[in-house]
């Protein structure tokens, strides 16, 4: 028995050394040091109404633009602490590797390359999109099967540049690529008649279409050329960092799973689930346990709304339907982590 005690003893001590070296290593990191140094968040966004755009005032106002919101709130309690930079696809992932930016919010694909090639970390998917091709009417066809020898826009800096390559390869077709940089002039080539179609992320070119000068003269092909899960990007070695977007994140999803909106989120602070109060701040001891202000997820949803009102708020408008981004329990992909 005594035996027994000092080996359960020494375990015990050996485990809180561990813990303690993992809180240490958490609390560390030079990307955390330095936003909390410079009292603001810089975000790399693009250009897309309903996604990122300034408004009449010049505030950016989009459905990527209130995450990073979110995250103000997270680190400084404050939703205004975030500098937005609009930045094209061939600029952003070398931007965020300098330093430029902290964290890029603009829809970037995760895939192995840039996770294991350039280094960069993801937090959690915040859209569940697919490459589509947008094409005028007037072309006459239904499928992207049917465009054989068609000319495509293609964004460059992009993943559609190889998605719609390996497409067209491997239905034994040909087509004529039309790199182009600037998105002003990649929506004139297709009102110009200059190519037959755009390829890019299918939300992408929903707003796209707004922007053309008739657009009901454009449909969007119902193939999906790619999965494209657009998640929040960092740059590697700063694991407080990450955790801090993974979970903020998480918190409008689990809000949602709850019910707990803008308008809701005070009468919820008298529930007497024990999950919500820890959540809402009411119980402290989980925000205190991470190192997290109690009230960073009632902030969060008091201020800027859960998952479907950041949804509703800024894509519904477009006419995008949830699809694959309805939570877990509504057929959807949206699944959030225990909060416990």
């Amino acid at each position: 028995m005594f035996q027994h005690v000092r080996r359960t003893t020494s375990v015990g001590a050996a485990l809180a050394v561990v813990l303690a070296l993992v809180s240490s290593a958490a609390t560390a990191g030079p990307t955390l040091d330095r936003i909390k140094s410079r009292g603001v968040i810089k975000v790399g966004v693009g250009t897309t109404p309903g996604y990122f755009a300034p408004d009449s005032n010049g505030r950016w106002q989009g459905f990527f633009v209130d995450f990073g919101r979110a995250l103000a709130v997270t680190v400084f309690g404050d939703p205004d602490k975030v500098q937005f930079t609009s930045s094209s696809p061939q600029q952003r992932l070398p931007a965020l590797q300098s330093g430029e930016f902290d964290v890029l919010l603009p829809g970037v694909t995760v895939t192995i390359t840039r996770a294991f090639k350039l280094g960069f970390h993801f937090g959690p998917t915040i859209f569940y999109d697919g490459q589509g091709i947008l094409v005028r009417k007037d072309l006459g066809v239904t499928s992207a099967s049917q465009l054989d020898g068609a000319t495509i826009g293609i964004q460059s800096g992009t993943t559609g540049e190889l998605n719609i390559a390996d497409y067209f390869r491997k239905h034994r077709h040909k087509f004529t690529p039309v790199t182009i940089e600037d998105t002003s002039e990649f929506i004139a080539a297709l009102d110009s008649g200059r190519v037959d179609g755009l390829t890019q992320d299918a939300s992408d070119l929903a707003a796209k279409q707004t922007q053309l000068k008739k657009p009901g003269d454009y449909v969007i092909l119902p193939e999906r050329l790619s999965k494209e899960p657009l998640a929040p990007a960092v740059a590697g070695g700063d694991d407080r960092w990450l955790e801090i977007v993974t979970w903020t994140v998480n918190a409008t999803i689990q809000a949602e799973e709850w019910g707990i909106t803008s308008k809701n989120v005070d009468d919820f602070l008298k529930s007497d689930d024990p999950s919500i109060r820890r959540f809402l701040g009411v119980d402290p001891s989980l925000a205190e346990s991470i190192g997290l202000d109690p009230k960073w997820a009632y902030t969060i949803i008091k201020t800027v709304g859960n998952y479907g009102e950041i949804f509703d708020r800024h894509l519904k408008p477009l006419g995008w339907e949830r699809g694959y981004n309805r939570l877990w329990t509504q057929g959807g992909l949206l699944y959030s982590p225990s909060f416990r």
